[in-house]
């Protein structure tokens, strides 16, 4: 198993939302792909289990190589969390961490600069609500994981 991107430049902006306990709905946009969805089993670490929130990412780059080097990441993104957490490590100063498995055991992870991402209250929350509720009506029938069988692509990380 490959780990896709280590670096976060080609991230744009997105939410991820974990009001529905055992499920994380939301989308990114990327350089060059535009939004992604995404339908995750699990849930988001405990300091900020429950809740939705949004970025921007203030390190986004738009460049021209990200077309090339991001042409396998599958719309939707459909897998399992490994890690969404504001606080990630006691050992590191807080920051934005977004980590998880696809289906086809590809392994992600993004980490922001700490203020990039911001928690949502309920009446901006409710702004999410119904692409949320799609996102969880279109993948929740997907989400089982393939046989042993299936292998990810192996390609370096980024």
């Amino acid at each position: 198993m490959a780990e896709k991107f280590g670096s976060y430049r080609w991230v744009k902006e997105g939410y991820l939302d974990n009001r529905m306990p055992g499920v994380v709905v939301g989308a990114m946009t990327f350089a060059s792909l535009g939004p992604i969805e995404f339908y995750l089993n699990g849930d988001f670490k405990p300091d900020i289990a429950g809740r939705i929130f949004t970025f921007k990412n203030s390190q986004f780059s738009d460049d021209p190589n990200a077309a090339s080097r991001l042409l396998d990441l599958a719309n939707p993104q459909i897998g399992t969390v490994s890690s969404i957490s504001f606080d990630p490590h006691p050992l590191l100063a807080p920051h934005p961490y977004i980590e998880w498995f696809s289906l086809a055991g590809d392994h992600y992870r993004i980490e922001l600069p700490d203020g990039d991402a911001w928690l949502l209250e309920p009446a901006e929350a409710s702004s999410y609500e119904e692409q949320s509720r799609r996102i969880r009506e279109a993948y929740a029938g997907q989400s089982m994981r393939p046989s042993e069988e299936t292998r990810s692509t192996d390609q370096e990380w980024f």
